[in-house]
């Protein structure tokens, strides 16, 4: 089973590449993007490690899950929790999804499984991993989740030599061709 719908992350690369700084952290510490403020550039599609952003092609803009910001505000759970028939989707305050996890963990252990809460607390989760995920054992890579996950800004440099490299490549060919069969 994979879980791939946004996380709500809290170090979201998304924030490091859009241009615009549509994405934003809400009052309820979700991660929303604002379709009046994107632009459509599809800089976040790329930037999110969990690929749960797409284009809403009527718009132009860029949309993720809001994790139901509209029914948080007037003091209801999203719906998709809500909704789960086997309450795999749980929400609430993080105390209370650390004791429903041990409480499931103590479930699986007593039952031989090998199992372990995935909360932890903010200063030790790793850039990119998510905040609000329940997971019954396993390691990430068990659900197709990084093992360790990097900012986009960690690659800047790296990605940056290359875009010099070619922009001098194209410069080269631009000026050594020929005019007159020259097609722009």
């Amino acid at each position: 089973m994979m879980s791939d719908v946004c996380k709500h992350c809290v170090k979201a690369g998304l924030y490091q590449v859009c241009p615009t700084g549509a994405i934003i952290r809400t009052e309820f510490d979700t991660v929303v993007i604002q379709s009046d403020v994107c632009n459509g550039c599809r800089a976040c599609i790329a930037g999110c490690p969990l690929a749960s952003i797409d284009m809403n092609m009527i718009s132009g803009t860029a949309q993720k899950c809001t994790l139901c910001y509209d029914r948080m505000g007037v003091g209801l759970e999203p719906a998709c929790s809500k909704a789960c028939p086997t309450d795999s989707i749980q929400f609430g305050p993080i105390s209370e999804l650390r004791a429903r996890a041990q409480k499931r963990v103590d479930q699986l252990k007593a039952h031989g499984r090998n199992a372990r809460p995935a909360l932890r607390r903010r200063s030790e989760r790793p850039a990119g991993r998510p905040e609000r995920v329940l997971s019954a054992g396993g390691q990430p890579e068990v659900y197709g989740l990084p093992a360790n996950p990097q900012l986009p800004s960690s690659r800047l440099q790296k990605s940056g030599a290359f875009s010099v490299a070619t922009a001098a490549g194209a410069r080269r060919a631009r000026v050594g061709r020929n005019p007159e069969t020259a097609d722009g």
